[in-house]
């Protein structure tokens, strides 16, 4: 699948490129697209270096977590789910206590921290996959919850809604927090199906309600603040929680005498060599969806879309946070700029403005976690995480059009 996809990117891009050069007499688009492969190569160099520092952090801090002992209590609230959700995972293996902190990383909207426990988490799930070419059934629905990652503070988005002059910045909280729940909920049930899990076990029933009665009680809470309370609690409440977890580790090893120093020198030892394993996935993808874009091939679909929506007489003014959308799954950091632009262009309090905030809350970036988390373990088949991961996507995505012509529209 993977190999497919990115194939097609540049095969993609060939075509159109060789159409505008040869019909539309531009001239500029091949060297567009030359500028691109280079521009996002060195670009990929230096995410994949700058994410060496994070992961050495991180890794460290896990490393004294899963010492002390810390990580094994906050796991076993959640075994009752995964022996059901993942059951090739023994109860109390280390890949339990890493996937927990990742989830509670990517709630609390912390990428930072989220992605270097993400990898860990695929790394200890690397040590029972007996086919470590091709990733296992754990590895996929981790992956996939990855992609579609329920963040309950986008503090983020707020921010950059507040800098491009929102009168409520945090009006698209709400909405938000109900697209990126339909997105997991959606990639939950495409892996359920493909792997035959079944959700309507008590167990894996009673947390899911739980669950959705926590988002609930949030949506209740949050949506009675003022646009201030709500940025500055959410903010607040996101970094004491992360830094209360790093304390408490410190605290339950020097509890149990152990060398909480060591212990993290130990574990930030492994994180540049992840780093520099992940550049050539890194490159691969970043370079692919980058001369795709260059070559107008993106815009294209944007364009073929309004089309086909005026053509039978839709409202289209969601046509204008499509970019968004499209960028999504590929890129972040390319999805964060059109967002901006987005918002610079038609007003950040614009229908298109409050989409293009609501689609980069609802999802992850699918092929970038692909590229990082895969290529930290050398998977190279990956059987249905892409597919999975789209349709997780694709759930969001519409989820946030609905919810924003609910709140909005």
């Amino acid at each position: 699948m993977l190999n497919l996809i990115w194939v097609f990117f540049f095969l993609s891009a060939f075509a159109v490129a060789s159409f505008k050069l040869l019909l539309l007499g531009d001239s500029r688009v091949f060297s567009e697209m030359v500028a691109a492969m280079f521009n996002l190569a060195k670009t990929a160099f230096e995410i994949s270096l700058g994410l060496g520092g994070v992961l050495a952090l991180w890794l460290g801090i896990m490393k004294i977590g899963e010492h002390s002992g810390f990580i094994a209590l906050l796991t076993r609230a959640l075994n009752p789910l995964f022996s059901r959700l993942m059951p090739e995972i023994p109860q109390g293996h280390p890949a339990l206590g890493s996937i927990t902190m990742n989830i509670a990383a990517n709630m609390l909207g912390l990428d930072n921290a989220a992605t270097p426990m993400g990898i860990k988490a695929m790394q200890e799930m690397q040590t029972l996959n007996p086919r470590p070419e091709q990733a296992s059934d754990a590895q996929i629905l981790f992956l996939v919850i990855n992609t579609s990652s329920v963040t309950l503070f986008p503090v983020t988005i707020f921010a950059y809604r507040a800098q491009l002059g929102a009168a409520n910045p945090t009006d698209v909280f709400l909405p938000i927090l109900i697209a990126t729940y339909v997105s997991t909920l959606t990639g939950l049930l495409a892996v359920a199906w493909m792997q035959k899990i079944n959700l309507l076990d008590k167990v894996v029933l009673a947390y899911l309600g739980g669950i959705t009665a926590l988002l609930a009680g949030i949506l209740s809470y949050f949506s009675g603040l003022s646009q201030a309370e709500m940025l500055a609690q959410s903010a607040l409440a996101s970094h004491v929680i992360l830094f209360g977890l790093v304390v408490a580790f410190i605290a339950a090893a020097l509890h149990k005498g152990l060398n909480a120093y060591e212990l993290f020198i130990d574990g930030a030892k492994q994180g540049f060599q992840t780093a520099i394993g992940i550049i050539p996935y890194l490159v691969a993808m970043l370079v692919a969806f980058g001369v795709f874009r260059a070559s107008g091939a993106l815009a294209l679909i944007s364009d073929s879309v309004r089309w086909l929506v005026d053509y039978y007489g839709v409202d289209n003014r969601f046509i204008d946070g499509l970019p968004t959308a499209l960028m999504k799954p590929f890129s972040g950091s390319g999805a964060r700029a059109m967002m901006i632009d987005t918002m610079q262009a038609h007003g950040a309090d614009s229908f298109a403005g409050r989409l293009a905030s609501v689609v980069q809350g609802s999802t992850e970036t699918t092929f970038y976690v692909l590229a990082v988390y895969f290529g930290a373990v050398n998977i190279k088949q990956i059987r249905h995480a892409a597919a999975c991961g789209i349709i997780a996507d694709i759930g969001g995505i519409l989820a946030a059009v609905l919810v924003t012509y609910w709140f909005f529209g």
